[in-house]
């Protein structure tokens, strides 16, 4: 396998439900011995309202790019082959996948790490936006950043 290929960063923003079988052969290598999935999915109550709906925005070039910089940032500190970083935008219903991040690397330690640090810099730095959509009619903006809970209420 040629180098260039062994370490290959896959990445996609898109409105289609998230493939993790298809993720996962991306990033698949004979010389991985991991492979390490996040998927965050659209979960059905927030603080104690009833969700039916996740809705995201992106500025797509923008996002784009700066994923590739988390995929760079973490080859920088992980020894790690395969990345791919996939995100919907749009509509997306309780119980799918909204992001999918695999990684793969000779070792699990590498892959772990590098999974959990490529979703919380994501959040924190890639600029995709998410509305929830409740039951009662109300929608809410979240702020992509770790701990926040300051929110905008829409009617």
């Amino acid at each position: 396998m040629e180098q260039e290929q062994q370490t290959q960063n896959y990445i996609k923003i898109t409105a289609e439900p998230l493939d993790l079988l298809a993720i996962n052969r991306l990033v698949q290598r004979d010389t991985a011995g991991a492979i390490v999935n996040f998927i965050g999915t659209t979960r059905d109550s927030f603080e104690g309202k009833q969700v039916e709906s996740l809705e995201y925005e992106a500025y797509v070039p923008m996002a784009e790019k700066e994923m590739l910089k988390l995929c760079q940032h973490a080859r920088s500190q992980w020894d790690l082959q395969g990345i791919a970083i996939f995100h919907r935008i749009e509509l997306v219903p309780v119980g799918e996948a909204s992001v999918i991040i695999s990684v793969s690397s000779a070792h699990r330690a590498d892959a772990l790490q590098a999974c959990t640090n490529l979703i919380d810099r994501l959040k924190e730095t890639v600029p995709i936006w998410k509305k929830e959509r409740y039951s009662d009619g109300t929608c809410s903006w979240k702020q992509n950043c770790p701990g926040c809970t300051k929110h905008k209420q829409q009617q």
